[in-house]
C-alpha cells in the first residue's frame, strides 16, 4: 500500500484533510537541491475513525526513502501539536530509512523535537505507531514512547543498528527479520504489541483498538449499547478450573466467558504469556483486563510479565479505564537468572503501578493467590476497591506442601512414617488456610461468589464505582523503579 492508501484504509471514507501539502525541503547541496517534491517525505493531516477525530502522519518511502529532514519534522510536529491542543488520538504510520543524511544535524534535531512531543502527549492522548516498513536508528524511539506498536509481518523492521553494523562490530550474522522483524519484537523484546499479516489488517485493527479508547485523558471511553445481558450466568465458569491445583487452564478462555459477547482484544499476546492483558467491555463500558495465565509458566510472575502488566495498568489509569484483575498466581518465578536479572526491581514496577492507579479496580481470585505475588496482583492491601474470590481460591503465604515442610520439618523428621505425617499435615493446612474464607473473615476478600455469577457481580461493582474519586498527596510525580 502507498502512504495515501494506508491513510484511506484507516480513516472514514472521504474524511481526510491534508496539511502542508505544498511545503518543500530547504536543503542545499549533496545532490538533492534540484529534487524538491511538494509535501516532502510525509503526509500529514486529520480525519475521523467511526466519526471521532484522529490525527495522522504517514511516512512516504517513495520520496527520499521516507527519510526525515527538517521539513518532515516540522510537518509531524505541527500535527502532533494539533492533536494535543484538540485532545484527539495520534496515529503514526512508519516507513522510513531514518534521518536524512544530506541534512545532517538538522535531521537529528528534528527527531529530538518529535520525541519531546511524544513524551508531553503521553498520558494525555492515545498514541499509536504502525511499523509498515523500515524503522532504524534514532527513529525507533518515537514508536517506543507511544502507547501501542503494530508491526506488519514480513515487511516491517525495527532496530537501532542494522545487520551490516552488527556484523562489523560483533561478527554476528543476522538477517533483517531475525534482528528486527515482527516476531522477535512481539515475542522476545516486547517492543511490539500487535502483529498483523498485512497493512490493510493493521489499519482495521487500529480502528478496532481506538473503539476501546477515549479521545483524551479528560474524556470517558466510548460506550456501546450491549447485546449481551448484564446478569447472564455463565455455566462454563463452574468447570473451567481443574480439580487438580497443578493442572493448567487458559485464562483467556475464562475472560472471554465473562466479557460482552466474548470479545477480548489481547495486547502483547505473544510476549510474557504467563500474564494476559487487553481490552474488553462489560455492559458496554471499556475495561482493561489483567490476569495470570496458568497455561504458561503456571501463571507465575517473572520479569517480562511484571513489566508487561505494569505498562498496561499505567495506560488504563492514565485514560480512566477500569481495571479487572483475575488472579491465579503461585508466586514469582524462582531462579538465579530472575534474581540477577532484577525481578525485585521489575516486580516492583507492577506493584507501583497498581498502588498508583486511581481508576476503579476489581479483583477476582480464581484459584492460587500465594505470597508476595498475591499482594502485587491488586490485592485489597494495595488498594483494590472490591475483591471477589471463587470457592476454589487458595489465599496463603505459600502452597500447602511448602508451608508444611517449613513449619513441621522437625515433626515430619521424627514421625514413624514421614510420608503419612506429611500428607496429614498438608491436608490440615489446606483445610485451615487454602480457602477464601479465612481472608473473607478479615475483610481481605469482600465476598466469595459462585463462578457463574462473575460477570453480573463485576458489572454491579463497576456501576457502583463509576463515580469513584481519589485525592492523592500533592507531588510532581512518583519515582517508579525503572
Amino acid at each position: 500500500m502507498t502512504a495515501r492508501e494506508r491513510i484511506d484504509a484507516l480513516l472514514d471514507k472521504g474524511s481526510f484533510v491534508e496539511l502542508d501539502m505544498f511545503v518543500r525541503h530547504r536543503s542545499r547541496g549533496f545532490g538533492i537541491e534540484d529534487k524538491r517534491p511538494p509535501g516532502d517525505a510525509v503526509i500529514t493531516g486529520w480525519g475521523t475513525v467511526d466519526g471521532r477525530t484522529v490525527f495522522i502522519f504517514a511516512e512516504d518511502f517513495t520520496v527520499f526513502g521516507g527519510s526525515l529532514g527538517e521539513v518532515v519534522s516540522e510537518k509531524i510536529c505541527k500535527v502532533m501539536d494539533l492533536a494535543m491542543e484538540t485532545g484527539a488520538p495520534l496515529v503514526g504510520l512508519k516507513d522510513s530509512g531514518g534521518a536524512r543524511i544530506q541534512e545532517g544535524v538538522f535531521a537529528l534535531d528534528g527527531y529530538g523535537k518529535i520525541f519531546r512531543r511524544n513524551v508531553l502527549a503521553s498520558g494525555v492522548i492515545p498514541q499509536v505507531s504502525v511499523i509498515m516498513g523500515p524503522c532504524a536508528g534514532g527513529a525507533v524511539y518515537s514508536p517506543a514512547i507511544t502507547d501501542f506498536v503494530y508491526q506488519v509481518e514480513g515487511t516491517s523492521h525495527l532496530f537501532i543498528t542494522g545487520p551490516d553494523v552488527i556484523k562489523a562490530v560483533t561478527g554476528e550474522d543476522v538477517t533483517f527479520d531475525m534482528l528486527g522483524g515482527a516476531h522477535p519484537h512481539s515475542e522476545t523484546s516486547g517492543v511490539t504489541h500487535f502483529v498483523t499479516a498485512d497493512g490493510r489488517q493493521a489499519m482495521e485493527e487500529v480502528r478496532y483498538l481506538l473503539s476501546f479508547l477515549p479521545q483524551n485523558n479528560m474524556e470517558a471511553p466510548p460506550f456501546f449499547t450491549p447485546s449481551d445481558l448484564p446478569d447472564r450466568m455463565e455455566e462454563g465458569l463452574t468447570t473451567i478450573v481443574p480439580d487438580s491445583t497443578s493442572q493448567p487452564y487458559d485464562m483467556v478462555e475464562l475472560v472471554e466467558m465473562v466479557v460482552d459477547d466474548g470479545e477480548f482484544y489481547e495486547v502483547h499476546q505473544h510476549f510474557a504469556r504467563n500474564v494476559i492483558v487487553g481490552f474488553a467491555r462489560l455492559d458496554g463500558y471499556t475495561v482493561g483486563i489483567v490476569g495470570n495465565n496458568p497455561s504458561a509458566l503456571a501463571g507465575t510472575l517473572d520479569i517480562d510479565a511484571s513489566v508487561k502488566g505494569a505498562r498496561f495498568v499505567r495506560f488504563c489509569d492514565a485514560f480512566s479505564i477500569p481495571i479487572i484483575t483475575f488472579v491465579d498466581v503461585p508466586g514469582f518465578l524462582p531462579g538465579v537468572d530472575q534474581e540477577h536479572g532484577g525481578i525485585i526491581r521489575h516486580g516492583a514496577k507492577l506493584l507501583f503501578a497498581y498502588c498508583e492507579a486511581t481508576v476503579p479496580r476489581v479483583t477476582v481470585i480464581t484459584r492460587k493467590a500465594y505470597g508476595g505475588a498475591y499482594v502485587v496482583m491488586n490485592s485489597r492491601g494495595v488498594g483494590a476497591d472490591i475483591a471477589f474470590a471463587w470457592p476454589t481460591a487458595e489465599i496463603a503465604v505459600m502452597g500447602a506442601q511448602g508451608a508444611v515442610n517449613i513449619i513441621h520439618r522437625r515433626d515430619i523428621a521424627e514421625a514413624a512414617d514421614p510420608d503419612t505425617a506429611r500428607a496429614e499435615l498438608i491436608q490440615s493446612y489446606e483445610e485451615a488456610f487454602s480457602n477464601p474464607y479465612v481472608a473473607a473473615e478479615r475483610g481481605l476478600v469482600d465476598e466469595v461468589i459462585e463462578p457463574r455469577e462473575t460477570r453480573h457481580r463485576l458489572i454491579q461493582a463497576l456501576e457502583m464505582l463509576r463515580n469513584k474519586r481519589v485525592t492523592l498527596p500533592p507531588k510532581k510525580h512518583g519515582n517508579i523503579p525503572l
